[in-house]
C-alpha cells in the first residue's frame, strides 16, 4: 500500500546549484516541508511496528550507546518507500552528488530512547578513497524526523565541513581523539527539524546524537544513497519481494540493485559503529 503525497516542484537548476554547493561546503543541507505531516505520521508508524518487531528477536535491534538504537529494514516496511525515494529533491541532489546511476542501500532509522545520552563524536564510517584522493563525496545519507524536535529531546548534533577532515588519527576511521573535541564544540550546529523537513548530509561530517532528557523518543529515518561503486551496500541486507519489485515504478528499480525474494528474511542488524555503545561520551 503507497501513502498518498503530493510532491513539490523539483528543484530549478539555480536551486540545486546553491543546495549542492552548501553540501560540499558544510556536509549537510536542510529542505524544510518536503513532505506533508499525514506522511510523516504514517512513516511513524511504520517506523513503531518495525522497531517492536525489531526488538522483540535476537540481533533485530543494535544498541549505539545507552537506550539509543539502530534498526535496518526492509523498503517494503514502509508503506511511503515510493514517495520516499522518488522525492525530486532527494533525487534532484542525488543525481548531482552522486551520479544518473546512484544506488539505494540502506532504510533504517535511528531512535533515541528517553535516557539515551551523548555519543562520542563520529562519521559513520571510515572515510574512501575516493573521498580522500579526489575530494568527492561517493555517498549521501538523507534523514527524515517523525516528531517535531525539541531541544531536550536529544538533538542531532554536527560539525559542519569536517567531511574532509583527515580521519588517519581518527580511531577505526570514525573516532577522533578526544583532544579535537573542543573544535567540534565549537563548530557544532543542533538540528531542529520538524515533522516534514529532511536532511541531506555526508556520513562522513562529523556528528553525534545528544542526551534525550526528555520522556520521549526521537525516531529518525536513514535513506542511504551510494555512487556507483562505493561499496556502503555491503554493510546493508536489503531485499524485496517479487510482489513488491513488480509493483514499483521503473524509475525506483533502476536505483534499487538489491535481491528480489519470494519471502522476506527479517534482518539481522551487522551497521555496528564501533565506540558507541560504550556509554556515556567526555563532551
Amino acid at each position: 500500500m503507497t501513502v498518498p503525497h503530493t510532491a513539490p516542484a523539483p528543484l530549478s537548476a539555480a536551486e540545486l546549484a546553491e543546495l549542492t554547493g552548501r553540501l560540499r561546503e558544510d556536509g549537510i543541507i536542510g529542505l524544510p516541508r518536503a513532505f506533508d505531516r499525514d506522511w510523516v505520521r504514517r512513516l511513524g508508524e511504520d517506523i513503531d511496528t518495525a522497531f517492536a518487531e525489531a526488538r522483540s528477536r535476537p540481533g533485530g535491534a543494535v544498541g549505539r550507546g545507552p537506550n539509543r538504537y539502530y534498526v535496518e529494514i526492509h523498503p517494503e516496511q514502509l508503506r511511503g518507500f515510493t514517495e520516499l525515494v522518488s522525492h525530486p529533491w532527494i533525487t534532484g541532489v542525488a543525481e548531482a552528488v552522486l551520479g544518473p546511476d546512484y544506488r539505494i542501500v540502506e532504510v533504517g532509522f535511528d531512535v533515541p530512547l528517553a535516557g539515551a545520552v551523548d555519543q562520542p563524536w563520529h562519521r559513520d564510517f571510515p572515510m574512501p578513497e575516493e573521498t580522500a584522493r579526489h575530494h568527492r563525496l561517493n555517498s549521501l545519507a538523507v534523514n527524515v524526523t517523525a516528531v517535531d524536535t525539541e531541544p531536550d529531546m536529544g538533538p542531532f548534533e554536527i560539525a559542519p565541513g569536517t567531511q574532509w577532515d583527515d580521519g588517519t588519527a581518527f580511531e577505526h576511521g570514525m573516532f577522533p581523539p578526544r583532544e579535537a573535541y573542543p573544535r567540534y564544540r565549537e563548530l557544532a550546529v543542533r538540528k531542529f527539524p520538524r515533522m516534514g523537513d529532511i536532511s541531506i548530509r555526508s556520513a562522513l561530517t562529523v556528528h553525534r546524537g545528544t542526551a534525550n532528557h526528555s520522556p520521549k523518543r526521537r525516531p529518525v529515518l536513514v535513506l542511504g544513497l551510494d555512487a556507483p561503486g562505493a561499496g556502503n551496500d555491503e554493510r546493508h541486507d536489503l531485499a524485496v519481494t517479487r510482489g513488491f519489485w513488480a509493483a514499483l515504478p521503473a524509475s525506483v528499480r533502476a536505483h534499487l540493485d538489491c535481491p528480489v525474494v519470494d519471502e522476506l528474511t527479517p534482518i539481522v542488524q551487522k551497521h555496528t559503529i564501533e565506540g558507541l555503545v560504550m556509554g556515556e561520551a567526555d563532551s
